[in-house]
């Protein structure tokens, strides 16, 4: 007799096989892909770091080779010869050293050079913008005082001077002689 085969039941899938299987793919798939991703992830940040060293690797070549120019200027009588004038006022024998006591006066530029103390304690300290442009307004709407009306810059004219000086800290003393305490 011959029999219709049946299908055996070792060689048939399961029911239940089929979505663990999908899952556990799927659980493969996403580790692998954050993997990857972290891979990813650590090349960029160690190509960044590459770039910033080589960054910093050119700004110290530069460097390097800035002072190495420095010392090949160091080594040149003549630039410290130059430097030596500049810098600390040395002259040869039989040349005559002038120096300038006001070198604004002559060039125009103020220098930071005078460290004597010389001229820096003869000048006057320079007040801030905000009290220069209320001495400045003061100034301006000040009504002109009978002496200095007619002797211009005299004695009179110092006087005035300091009164409106007076006037830009705020020591304000009665002009006429009119005080609002009578």
């Amino acid at each position: 007799m011959n029999r219709p085969k049946r299908p055996s039941r070792l060689s048939s899938p399961k029911r239940g096989s089929g979505p663990v299987a999908f899952f556990v793919a799927l659980f493969i798939v996403a580790l692998g892909s954050i993997q990857l991703v972290s891979s990813f992830h650590s090349y960029a940040l160690n190509l960044s770091e590459l770039n910033g060293l080589k960054r910093q690797e050119s700004e110290l070549i530069a460097k390097k080779q800035d002072l190495e120019n420095n010392i090949a200027r160091w080594n040149d009588k003549a630039y410290v010869t130059a430097q030596a004038r500049e810098r600390l006022g040395f002259v040869f024998p039989g040349e005559q050293a002038i120096r300038v006591e006001h070198p604004e006066a002559v060039t125009g530029n103020g220098t930071d050079e005078e460290s004597d103390g010389s001229y820096a304690t003869n000048r006057h300290k320079a007040l801030p913008w905000y009290a220069e442009l209320s001495y400045a307004f003061k100034q301006a709407d000040a009504p002109l005082s009978k002496t200095s009306k007619g002797q211009g810059a005299g004695a009179s004219g110092n006087a005035a001077s300091r009164s409106s000086a007076g006037d830009a800290e705020g020591n304000t003393a009665p002009s006429d002689g009119n005080s609002l305490d009578n």
